[in-house]
C-alpha cells in the first residue's frame, strides 16, 4: 500500500461515504413507510412496491411478469417472488398464464388490490410531502435530478462490471 493509499484508508469515515448515506436515508424512509403501510394496510414495503408497479401498469391496461417487477423495483427476485405469493394469497393480485411466453405468468391487481392501491396512494403522497417539507421546490427538483443521475450511473457501472 502506498503512502497516499494508506492516507486515504485512514481518512475514510463511513458516515461521509455517499453509498452509505444513500443506504441509511433509504432505510430510514423505508422504515417510516413500512410502519405506516403495515399499521394501516398490513403491507410490507416489498409488497407495496409490487402493488405500486402493478397499479401503474394497470392504469395503462397492462399486466406485468415477475421478471419485469424485479427490473422495475430493483429488488431481489426472491423478495419479489415472496411478495407476490403473499399478495396472491391475500387476493390482492392475480396470476394468469402468459400466452406469449408459456414459462412465465402475468400479474395484475385484483379488484380488492386496486381498492387498497387507491387507498394507499394518498398515504404515500402525504408521506412524500412530509419528507420534502424542509426543501423548497428547487431543492426538491435538484434532489430528484441528482438521485436519477446516480441511479443511472450505477446502472451503467453495473453493466460494465457485469455484476
Amino acid at each position: 500500500m502506498t503512502k497516499s493509499q494508506a492516507s486515504l484508508a485512514t481518512d475514510f469515515q463511513l458516515a461521509n461515504f455517499l453509498p452509505y448515506q444513500l443506504s441509511i436515508a433509504s432505510n430510514a424512509v423505508s422504515g417510516l413507510i413500512s410502519e405506516r403501510y403495515r399499521a394501516r394496510f398490513g403491507l410490507k414495503v416489498t409488497e407495496w412496491r409490487v402493488m405500486a408497479v402493478l397499479g401503474d401498469a394497470g392504469s395503462h391496461g397492462g399486466q406485468v411478469t415477475q421478471r419485469e417487477l424485479t427490473e422495475a423495483t430493483l429488488m431481489d427476485k426472491v423478495a419479489v417472488n415472496r411478495a407476490c405469493k403473499v399478495l396472491e394469497e391475500r387476493g390482492l393480485i392475480a396470476r394468469v398464464a402468459n400466452e406469449s411466453d408459456g414459462r412465465s405468468h402475468l400479474l395484475a391487481l385484483t379488484g380488492e388490490g386496486e381498492a387498497i392501491h387507491s387507498e394507499v396512494m394518498p398515504t404515500a403522497r402525504a408521506t412524500e410531502r412530509e419528507l420534502c417539507e424542509g426543501l423548497d421546490e428547487a431543492e426538491e427538483a435538484a434532489l430528484r435530478s441528482m438521485l436519477a443521475k446516480i441511479r443511472a450511473r450505477a446502472g451503467i457501472l453495473t453493466q460494465q462490471t457485469g455484476t
